[in-house]
């Protein structure tokens, strides 16, 4: 498609939108009283007006019913979880018995390295990527140390981070393979997050899970920017374990309960240590109170505490209008949405040669998806700051890069071009 950076041109593709009214099903927040352009759905996503009924259903079921909501609420509270299996295995290619909700994104991760990081002396390396999310870097760590401590291999030669080329802002995926086939022997575990949070980078999954398959390491994925983002198929592809967060890309409230995937060759396997819990215990049995641990069929076996069911409610509300959705049609938004950004990014940079922009994030749509991350050489964190004060709401991360995330949920294109005139005016005074 030819673009324009016209007021017109935008909001055409705006009355074709197949999802435009799904705009409204959001709460925008305000600045100088106007609605906010809203880029920063890949940190916390906007409060769905579905969320507040969720919750409030949750809320009055306890007030009118108390302990008896476990069981009469509208929506039974002890097996509250059991409704996300449908919707979530179709938006992260997974059969039902393969996706549970549970605790939070870096937890479930430490859970999920209870059963596949198996250290021994020989084989106890982790191929991460340079750069990985801070709170995976911390959980590597944390899952060394214990190790290393218990089995005598050194923690400074455990975690092998697979780098950029000299000038270069992304991973290539042969490097990450061969960095894979040349640990060989000795890695247990691949653990990358499937989009990079810097520079938006979509790494290739399935390739990359088989790389480190064949060599006889277990494979898994934090998937906190790609789920509801990008076509999953964690099944098909072989995926070994894999947890998300639910509140970026999925709108279900800050800090809120963290998703996750065990693929179903590993359901009935005994060798697997896992921490138990009384809600991975069968089901029919649960109430019986018995000593003995017997786990539920499939991910569900990986449940250990009693349902945050305040916490699931607004996660439901998400998944549901997912599933009414489907992911085919988000991703198609998404592309167009995002080219259209880009677009205006470039059309601002050709205009006024001094702003200097350079996107980081992967031309190549197999490589991206909503988010754009822009190094700017030129205003730095002035224009971040100018950009917050007039109502687009963007983030920095250090160095010198804004990211910014269309999530094509809630964001319009006359959004984008609207984003264009104040960028040009920030620019421009700066």
């Amino acid at each position: 498609m030819s673009f324009q950076n016209t007021r017109e041109f935008a909001q055409e593709l705006d009355r074709q939108d197949e999802l435009k009214a799904y705009r409204n099903e959001f709460i925008f927040p305000k600045v100088k009283g106007k609605q906010v352009i809203y880029f920063t759905g890949n940190s916390l996503g906007l409060q769905s007006k579905r969320a507040k009924e969720y919750v409030d259903e949750v809320m009055n079921d306890w007030g009118n019913l108390a302990v008896e909501g476990h069981f009469y609420a509208e929506k039974p509270w002890w097996d509250y979880h059991e409704r996300f299996c449908q919707p979530l295995s179709e938006i992260v290619g997974a059969k039902p018995l393969e996706v549970g909700v549970m605790n939070t994104l870096t937890v479930n991760l430490h859970l999920m390295m209870v059963s596949f990081y198996k250290p021994s002396k020989t084989k106890f390396k982790i191929i991460c990527e340079e750069k990985a999310f801070p709170s995976d870097q911390y959980m590597f760590q944390s899952q060394v140390d214990f190790h290393a401590k218990n089995i005598g291999f050194d923690p400074k030669d455990a975690i092998v981070e697979v780098k950029r080329r000299e000038g270069e802002h992304n991973i290539r995926l042969e490097d990450v393979v061969a960095k894979i086939n040349e640990v060989g022997d000795e890695l247990a575990l691949v653990l990358i997050g499937g989009v990079n949070y810097y520079t938006g980078q979509v790494f290739d999954m399935k390739t990359i899970t088989a790389a480190g398959q064949k060599v006889g390491a277990y494979v898994g994925w934090d998937l906190a920017h790609a789920v509801g983002n990008v076509e999953l198929k964690l099944n098909e592809w072989g995926v070994d374990f894999a947890a998300w967060c639910s509140y970026k890309y999925m709108n279900s409230g800050p800090g809120n309960i963290s998703g996750f995937f065990v693929h179903e060759k590993h359901h009935h396997d005994k060798d697997l240590s896992r921490f138990a819990g009384w809600y991975g215990h069968n089901k029919e049995r649960r109430f019986l109170m018995e000593s003995q641990f017997d786990p539920v069929a499939g991910a569900n076996g990986w449940q250990i505490s009693n349902l945050p069911v305040l916490a699931m409610a607004p996660y439901l509300a998400s998944v549901e209008m997912f599933k009414e959705i489907g992911m085919p049609k988000l991703i198609q938004k998404r592309n167009l949405i995002t080219a259209y950004l880009e677009f205006i990014l470039h059309e601002i940079d050709k205009e006024i040669p001094s702003t200097e922009f350079e996107v980081i994030t992967p031309a190549s749509q197999e490589e991206r998806a909503c988010q754009l991350s822009v190094y700017i050489h030129g205003q730095g964190k002035e224009l971040f700051h100018y950009l917050m004060e007039n109502g687009v709401i963007v983030d920095w991360r250090e160095p010198n890069v804004i990211r910014m995330a269309p999530v094509p949920l809630y964001s319009s294109f006359e959004d984008m071009y609207e984003f264009g005139q104040i960028l040009k005016k920030g620019i421009l005074k700066n």
